[in-house]
């Protein structure tokens, strides 16, 4: 039998396993097969009463990330906070960001900053490469003027919304059937409703709706489309217009939107020619609410508000899954160069030089071992994606040099040490791709 250390070690790594499987959402009979595995290796550990047990456990709700999960992660977080920072953001400590240049005092056009947001979104979906996108935006005010206009009763608008915001996982029909049966609505006002939001199109459809006999007769309607339209325009200007879609089935169940409300879905491609692309969820969303802040005013004050949320977790788990797809290597480090050495003894010699390295702002590694074999340090550079190496030996430092090693192409240069921590900045001055 095996040593009680060895079954304990056993135990963790097949715990671990497990709890791998469980992450990666493998089928219900690989995780019960390596449970029961588990349990067996339990078995043959036996009853330890004397000994204090402390079980480490994932907070319910939240998740460990790898190495490579957290390279893959902060390149998502760098993205979105580089393009945010580009549109003039602060950062306060909650944290979340706000646009400073929407100074409320003062007379300012609302929709510029709805514009902004929808840039701000379109910037951030491009830069990730995730896939195709389309943004779906509406208005609250469209939505109540066309509820009013086709009948619904004031006291059932919030439930019929959250009806119409079904549309893009439900067909109509399903929808009619939920509005009808489950909440009471006429069936000749269900289909009124139906004539509308199935609509879907650009600011040529705000303008085919601004002229519709009765949605143009209602004043909330008729506020909304004008600033659709206006929407469009500075959407045509910031060059994004092809990425935004009016949608009237797009509803948003929060109730503190009071205006214009976006969606951005990722899009697959159609089975068949001819056909639509298909949404495969939402990955950001955001809209105009008014009235949110005034409601901690103690003065009640009216403070125009938009603002967008990125679902990050989401995208998170579109970058990883294509990544695995690709195979491709993610660095876990950013590493510039791995201080080495090519002969014994020279242990002393590289901690000096990784030292000043640090001290220049470079990073730097080294392997802890006294006497690690050139080999072994070459292959961890490949390994773990560092692009140099500086390789110092008993001639090297005679000679007051450093051998400079590019990993990729494996030239060696000698370099002056004096002149070493501009050389190495030169060549990693372009960064690289870590996702």
């Amino acid at each position: 039998m095996a040593g009680r250390e060895t079954l304990e070690e056993l135990v963790r790594l097949q715990g671990e396993r497990v709890r791998g499987l469980k992450q990666q959402k493998a089928s219900t009979e690989q995780i019960e097969e390596e449970v029961a595995k588990l349990l067996k290796l339990k078995a043959q550990l036996g009853p330890d009463e004397g000994k204090h047990k402390f079980v480490l456990k994932t907070p319910k709700g939240t998740r460990d990330y790898s190495p490579r999960q957290m390279a893959v992660r902060e390149k998502v977080f760098d993205v979105i906070i580089g393009c945010f920072k580009r549109h003039g953001a602060e950062v306060i400590d909650t944290p979340v960001f706000e646009l400073k240049d929407f100074d409320i005092a003062g007379q300012f056009d609302p929709m510029i900053p709805d514009a902004e947001c929808l840039k701000i979104m379109c910037e951030i979906l491009s830069s990730l490469q995730i896939g195709d996108f389309l943004v779906k935006v509406n208005d609250r005010r469209i939505l109540d003027g066309l509820f009013a206009i086709c009948g619904v009763p004031d006291t059932k608008f919030r439930t019929i919304c959250s009806s119409v915001d079904k549309l893009d996982k439900m067909s109509w029909e399903e929808v009619k059937n939920e509005m009808v049966g489950e909440k009471g609505l006429a069936p000749e006002v269900a289909d009124r409703i139906g004539d509308y939001v199935q609509q879907h199109g650009g600011v040529s459809l705000v303008e085919q709706l601004l002229q519709d006999p009765k949605l143009s007769q209602n004043k909330q309607a008729l506020e909304g489309l004008g600033d659709l339209k206006l929407l469009f325009e500075y959407l045509t200007l910031f060059g994004v217009a092809d990425k935004i879609s009016f949608d009237l089935s797009l509803a948003r169940g929060l109730d503190y939107y009071t205006g214009v409300i976006y969606e951005a879905v990722l899009l697959q491609p159609p089975a068949q020619a001819g056909e639509e692309p298909l949404g495969v969820g939402s990955v950001a969303a955001g809209g105009r609410y008014d009235g949110l802040v005034g409601m901690f005013d103690p003065k009640g004050r009216k403070v125009p508000c938009v603002g967008l949320s990125i679902g990050v977790e989401r995208i998170f788990s579109i970058v990883e899954q294509r990544l695995e797809a690709l195979e491709e290597k993610v660095r876990t480090t950013e590493t510039q160069v791995l201080v080495a050495s090519a002969q014994k003894k020279l242990l002393e010699e590289r901690l000096k030089l990784v030292s000043e390295l640090w001290d220049a702002g470079i990073k730097a590694e080294l392997l802890y071992k006294k006497n690690p074999k050139l080999l072994n340090q070459l292959q961890y550079c490949e390994e773990a994606g560092i692009p140099l190496v500086a390789i110092i030996g008993e001639q090297e430092l005679k000679d007051g040099v450093v051998k400079l090693r590019s990993v990729t192409s494996r030239e060696e240069v000698d370099v002056r040490r004096e002149d070493l921590v501009e050389e190495i900045k030169r060549r990693t001055s372009q960064p690289s791709c870590t996702c």
